[in-house]
């Protein structure tokens, strides 16, 4: 791959967790979930984002569905808070060590409590970022779950 391998390819190879690299054209300015699925030419459906919160008690990660919205309430009782709010993109490189658009659950600075939309459990394989805007990555659920220890949660918004 030109672009060369990203800290999350980086981790998942070390585990020896197979992954498809998918690439596409950021230039238009749209990274949605959704652009991204039909630019990748994947079922939305499996395309999640990774949303970063901020409790009393740390930074939780939580990745889900790209079409969905998350629900602080659901997601502050799976991090045993009483209230999250989303961590501020300006800290989101300090943190992770990633840009907004480009945050990839693997293979952050530090590794966050992880919880992944129980949506998810149904499926073989999800899409996450890979670490960078324009690069996506295909993974079974069971490895990316193996790759960031993430539980599965109701977390989104009915």
């Amino acid at each position: 791959m030109a672009q060369g391998k990203t800290n999350a390819m980086r981790l998942l190879d070390a585990r020896k967790l197979p992954y498809e690299v998918m690439v596409y054209d950021s230039g238009d300015g749209k990274i949605d979930g959704i652009s991204v699925a039909e630019k990748i030419g994947r079922n939305p459906e499996m395309v999640y984002k990774t949303l970063v919160t901020q409790g009393s008690n740390g930074l939780y990660v939580f990745v889900i569905p790209a079409a969905e919205e998350l629900d602080l309430k659901k997601a502050a009782k799976a991090a045993g808070e009483k209230k999250i709010d989303m961590l501020a993109v300006k800290d989101l490189q300090k943190f992770t060590g990633y840009i907004r658009g480009g945050c990839s659950p693997v293979g952050m600075r530090k590794q966050y409590p992880t919880f992944l939309d129980e949506s998810a459990a149904g499926l073989g394989r999800i899409v996450v970022s890979g670490g960078k805007i324009g690069v996506q990555m295909e993974l079974r659920t069971a490895d990316l779950q193996n790759a960031t220890g993430a539980v599965l949660q109701s977390v989104i918004k009915a």
